[in-house]
């Protein structure tokens, strides 16, 4: 599932794209990705017509695309969600399963969806803060974002450090990939006990995370294949620059030693275990 980077990426892109535009017509290709929407495909298409878009917004890795009159089109990429902005004229992409035209006649709108795990539904009243997010806590980089009550938080937990990243109810946005980065950055093994953890050392973590995740911001998000693109169809290209996800085996950039996989909640840790050492960990 794209993480934070990934999905301000699209966010950004769509915000260029779709802001102030009023939707002239909505083609749901395939019922799948509207399935949570409750009145049904038909429903969704005709009740998207004549609606303008605000300024899409995200928290952590959750993306809405506001409307002018309150609500909101919700978007959960899941595995393998993209939007594509193409000419009318262009073929559709591989897996297209929704399109949206504007009465502007400009670029058209496209969901795409090879694996359709995401989807796409009207959240009545959700511009400013849907309710299918209002238990995601903030992202690190959110400028409400209360990081003394964060770093207290996570010192509070008895969990394994990289289980706390990744509840998206304690901080948002940080999944496998950024954990495994953050948590090298920070010489910290991913099993570490959180509640043994000083004040400093959680927000030297916090800190690595947002820098990473900075980072990749710069690069376009990680992809690993054609699953996750942009809205101009590009890849990202931070996977260039991680330095233990999906490195098993070579070495690690600090001291040489060799990158560990492990299994970890049905995914994988990946980590050096020189830099981070177990001696922590329960």
């Amino acid at each position: 599932m794209p993480e934070l980077p990934e999905v301000e990426v699209v966010r950004t892109g769509l915000a260029a794209a779709v802001t102030g535009r009023t939707i002239a017509g909505a083609t749901v290709l395939h019922p799948r990705p509207v399935r949570r929407h409750v009145g049904g495909p038909d429903d969704f298409a005709a009740g998207l017509v004549g609606r303008t878009f605000a300024e899409p917004r995200r928290r952590g890795k959750f993306l809405w695309l506001p409307f002018t009159d309150g609500d909101a089109l919700m978007a959960h990429l899941g595995m393998s969600g993209q939007f594509r902005l193409d000419d009318a004229d262009a073929p559709p992409p591989p897996h297209c399963r929704v399109e949206l035209t504007f009465t502007d006649g400009g670029r058209q709108l496209r969901f795409a969806d090879q694996r359709m795990f995401g989807g796409l539904w009207v959240s009545p009243g959700g511009a400013e803060l849907p309710a299918e997010v209002r238990h995601i806590a903030r992202d690190l980089f959110d400028p409400e974002l209360d990081l003394p009550a964060l770093v207290a938080d996570i010192r509070r937990r008895r969990s394994g450090i990289k289980r706390v990243l990744l509840n998206q109810e304690i901080v948002s946005g940080i999944g496998n990939i950024y954990a495994d980065e953050s948590l090298w950055r920070a010489r910290l093994h991913y099993d570490t006990p959180s509640d043994r953890l000083s004040r400093a050392r959680v927000t030297e973590l916090l800190g690595a995370a947002r820098d990473v995740m900075a980072d990749a911001l710069v690069a376009g998000g990680t992809s690993f294949d054609a699953l996750y693109v942009n809205v101009n169809g590009s890849s990202g290209y931070f996977g260039r620059d991680l330095e233990v996800y999906g490195r098993e085996g070579l070495p690690c950039s600090r001291c040489g030693s060799p990158i560990r996989r492990v299994p970890f909640m049905n995914r994988s840790s990946h980590f050096c275990p020189v830099c981070q050492p177990e001696t922590m960990s329960r």
